[in-house]
């Protein structure tokens, strides 16, 4: 049986990235990531892919700072589609996905956000999280759709909010979630568990 080919897209250090690489080569999950793409020069996560002689590239677009113009996402659709990819993991991709990507790959993109949605959508959701005064604050993986962490959720992991936290140190309890929930994940799909 023909593994699972996995697109990640990027844009910063790549800590989720680094989880599913290392779950690969563990022997954890039964798949490959076949190309990392990324929409910064330069970020952690092309380093981390160049590290293991995983292909990357970087598709660039300076015209809009939450999303790419339809012809940029359009050339990382070709990208992703000439790698053969099965299932496109976003870690820590910070521009929302749009018609060419979601229409190429239909409830086969799949992202993981820092809260336990429906709650704290957007940007510093673990700040959110701590200013609201929640109790508990986690991370769920979700399958991608075109509203703000709006799709289908698929997993999620609990963490308490101590009384001492900042927002620094909560962040970091949760990223340790969320490096343990997503490989799992991924290899919920290797195995043809998740439609």
């Amino acid at each position: 049986m023909q593994k699972l080919r996995i697109g990640v897209l990027g844009s910063g250090k790549g800590s989720n990235f680094r989880a599913i690489r290392d779950a690969i080569t563990g022997g954890r999950i039964e798949a490959e990531v076949a190309v990392v793409v990324s929409d910064v020069v330069g970020a952690g996560i092309l380093q981390l892919a160049d590290e293991t002689g995983i292909k990357s590239v970087t598709v660039v677009d300076q015209r809009y700072k939450t999303r790419l113009a339809a012809e940029k996402e359009e050339e990382l659709v070709a990208i992703l589609r000439e790698a053969r990819v099965d299932l496109v993991v976003l870690a820590g991709y910070m521009r929302m996905v749009k018609a060419p990507l979601l229409e190429a790959f239909p409830r086969r993109i799949i992202n993981i956000h820092p809260s336990l949605l429906p709650k704290f959508p957007g940007l510093e959701a673990w700040r959110q999280a701590l200013e609201a005064g929640e109790k508990t604050a986690g991370c769920t993986v979700h399958y991608v759709d075109a509203g703000m962490d709006t799709g289908e959720i698929i997993a999620w992991a609990e963490v308490p909010v101590l009384p001492e936290d900042t927002a620094e140190t909560l962040h970091a309890r949760i990223q340790v979630e969320e490096h343990r929930i997503y490989p799992a994940v991924v290899q919920r799909f290797a195995l043809g568990e998740l439609p």
